[in-house]
């Protein structure tokens, strides 16, 4: 299996945002979920800009061994995301990857719009 899907939609996170390995895996329906999510970071090529630091486990937790999970707190703090005892504000700095829209809203935001 290719993670390059993967790479591209961590990608997309913006700064001061993350996302979790559950949200990821949910958002590709990668097969073995936030596991399979959690391997395809480990394996994440250097070099490349891919913003590795912006996943997170489950309540925004930083699941990653030392000395990684001192530099991803790091960067993370870099871009104005503050951590508290390894862990994120979810509510506060979470991420929605961007979904299809259904017809039926183009249409209502058509229907809507002043005549």
């Amino acid at each position: 299996m290719s993670f390059d899907p993967v790479y591209k939609l961590v990608k997309q996170i913006p700064r001061g945002r993350v996302l979790t390995y559950g949200a990821l895996a949910r958002a590709l329906r990668l097969p073995g979920g936030a596991r399979t999510a959690g391997r395809a970071m480990g394996a994440t090529p250097s070099g490349k800009g891919i913003p590795w630091h912006r996943v997170l486990g489950a309540n925004g937790k930083i699941l990653i061994r030392e000395p990684y999970a001192s530099l991803q707190k790091k960067l993370l703090e870099s871009e104005g995301i503050p951590v508290v005892e390894s862990r994120i504000s979810l509510r506060k700095h979470l991420w929605t990857p961007p979904g299809k829209k259904s017809s039926s809203a183009k249409k209502t935001r058509r229907s809507s719009a002043p005549r």
